[in-house]
């Protein structure tokens, strides 16, 4: 689900008593409450105390050149690493998954204090702005009024627009292929997963298939390209399904990949249902997290729960997760296989890959041992 709030924030736009207060609209995609108290910002402000005032809960409205917001960004978290409390060596793997959690929470929230004003058409006036009008309007859709948001925020959509006009290359769909994600939809980056759904050995027979949770719609376009002539693509994010229907229709496969929703299954039976559910039970912070927290894992037992009801005879479903939860003490495996035969299912097969992401080889990374022994599995499944 993308979350996104636009109230009234009083803007302090001078310390003086004698300056009058502005308004403006409030947008936060991670749905953060708008600040109590802004004050101006500009190139003479330091770190040290753009800093302080985030951390007592100041706001800080940017109103000077855009490279050296950037830069004070950057100073701001320097800061906030220094001060970070180090892991301790006797933390279990939860401890230090949800302790880790807090300090990048404690993060976002320090540098979400320093903003920009978006003018009515998107645009920034700020000196040596770049145009975001075309990724703020892909992100945000058509301007309607100036709006105040963190710089964070704003380099994120940035971020997401480019990666939209690049594209990410999927080798399981063709040398040079390439997907486009768009802001909020998480990207195919970590191409294990892809690939395994890419070799894993299809059911007899396979004409419709179902890809719950689609998002950029890369795995329908997989089996697509399979030779499985009918697929149906879903998803609960409207972002994720208006960006698998625009995937689709560039790779030539709007014939056979039906995108809809929002909804986690659609009507019906298929020869295949394919599910890659968010790895790590933990609630999301932003609309991107989505793509990796599922709190309570309700997409997960989703999933199980409703597979015996939409197989065909003879059919399969592919679980495509994640163990890294079970190496950070937040599932155990024994839970996912009583919650697999508690729907009625059996598993007829498993093929594990290993990740390449660099975090896997990151010594530094507080969750270095978990992500180093992380498998990335597809479970085969059929009703009992």
């Amino acid at each position: 689900m993308s979350w996104s709030e636009d109230r009234s924030a009083r803007t302090d736009q001078s310390n003086r008593s004698d300056q009058p207060a502005r308004s403006a609209h409030w947008h936060s995609e991670s749905c953060a409450p708008p600040p109590r108290r802004v004050v101006v910002a500009d190139d003479s402000t330091k770190a040290a105390t753009a800093y302080q005032l985030a951390c007592e809960g100041t706001a800080l409205l940017w109103q000077g050149d855009f490279h050296n917001a950037r830069q004070l960004l950057q100073a701001m978290g320097r800061r906030i690493d220094r001060k970070a409390n180090p892991a301790r060596p006797d933390a279990t793997p939860a401890e230090s998954f949800h302790l880790h959690r807090r300090a990048r929470g404690h993060r976002a929230r320090v540098l979400g204090k320093l903003l920009v004003l978006l003018e009515d058409d998107h645009s920034l006036t700020l000196r040596r702005a770049p145009d975001v009008r075309r990724a703020c309007t892909e992100a945000y859709g058509p301007p309607r009024g100036g709006r105040a948001v963190s710089l964070t925020e704003l380099l994120g959509v940035i971020g997401a627009h480019q990666w939209r006009k690049k594209g990410v290359e999927v080798p399981a769909l063709g040398d040079g292929v390439r997907v486009h994600p768009h802001y909020g939809v998480f990207s195919p980056v970590r191409g294990e997963y892809v690939d395994l759904v890419a070799q894993a050995p299809l059911p007899a027979n396979p004409r419709t298939a179902f890809d719950l949770g689609t998002g950029t719609g890369v795995l329908a376009a997989v089996l697509a390209r399979r030779g499985l002539s009918h697929v149906v693509a879903t998803d609960i994010s409207s972002r994720a399904l208006a960006c698998a229907r625009e995937n689709a229709g560039r790779l030539g496969l709007a014939d056979r990949v039906e995108v809809g929703g929002p909804a986690l299954y659609p009507e019906g039976r298929a020869d295949l249902v394919v599910c890659n559910p968010p790895w790590l039970p933990a609630r999301p912070t932003s609309t991107v997290e989505q793509g990796v927290y599922d709190p309570d894992g309700t997409m997960l037992h989703g999933f199980l729960h409703g597979l015996a009801d939409h197989l065909r005879p003879g059919g399969e479903g592919w679980l495509v997760l994640s163990d890294l939860a079970e190496h950070l003490g937040l599932r155990t495996r024994e839970a996912l296989l009583t919650a697999i035969t508690t729907a009625g299912l059996c598993v007829t097969g498993r093929l594990d890959t290993s990740p390449h992401h660099p975090r896997a080889r990151d010594t530094t990374d507080p969750l270095h041992q978990a992500r180093a022994a992380e498998v990335t599995s597809l479970w085969r499944l059929t009703a009992d």
